[in-house]
């Protein structure tokens, strides 16, 4: 089994999310005592978060680079950056590290196409909805169309993210309004939509909606798994 590096913290909700997933898969794959080999290093997301808010994004990229090293440096095999909107700087943090970096828009790209899904729905921190690293790589490398929400739903989606859901707070009146804004992209004519930021999920489930959802924790996690057994 190889060693899965989880760069996590983004929030910390969400990657306690990403721990129990990857060891309920490993243990649904292997049954009996078997759990994964993790290396885990997680950040302070207030650090994070003003460097995202002030758009320092390069700054952002070296502090998390400098937290991949460290989790190659633990014996990690690969890693997963445990948050979407931080894949704005995989490829500099790829760039840091010798191991491979598992892309959490290219696994959930492939679990669309292999449910034979050609347009989709992205809810996501405004900077995933609105910016090119996420969209723009499913529609360049798997031919998806990818469309998102208006812009005032866009910073309704942005708010309840960093000021409830990284919180730890999950409010009904806030599901009801995300269950619509998925109503109106399934109006719209997307066939399925990707929870594209790890704590959606804590929110808003299948059983909410009639049309399907894709969890990018669960769909990352259980890639981490394929690859750490493979």
């Amino acid at each position: 089994m190889k060693t899965i590096g989880l760069l996590g913290g983004m929030s910390w909700e969400s990657t306690a999310n990403y721990y129990q997933a990857i060891n309920q898969e490993v243990k649904r794959v292997l049954g009996g005592l078997h759990s994964a080999k993790i290396c885990l290093f997680s950040v302070d997301f207030a650090e994070i978060e003003k460097l995202q808010q002030l758009g320092q994004w390069q700054q952002a990229a070296e502090l998390l680079a400098k937290s991949a090293q460290a989790v190659e440096a633990g014996g990690a095999d690969f890693l997963l950056i445990c948050t979407n909107t931080m894949h704005n700087v995989a490829p500099q943090i790829s760039a840091a590290i010798s191991i491979p970096l598992l892309h959490i828009a290219d696994a959930t790209a492939e679990h669309l196409g292999s449910d034979g899904l050609q347009k989709v729905g992205l809810l996501g921190t405004r900077f995933t909805m609105e910016q090119d690293f996420y969209r723009q790589r499913i529609s360049d490398k798997f031919g998806i169309e990818v469309i998102i929400p208006n812009p005032a739903q866009r910073q309704f989606i942005h708010q309840v993210i960093y000021q409830e859901l990284c919180l730890g707070k999950l409010l009904a009146s806030s599901r009801q309004q995300f269950v619509e804004i998925i109503l109106q992209l399934q109006q719209q004519g997307a066939q399925g939509v990707i929870l594209g930021c790890t704590e959606i999920a804590m929110l808003v489930q299948q059983s909410h909606c009639t049309v399907p959802l894709y969890d990018t924790t669960q769909i990352h996690a259980i890639a981490a798994v394929k690859r750490a057994l493979s």
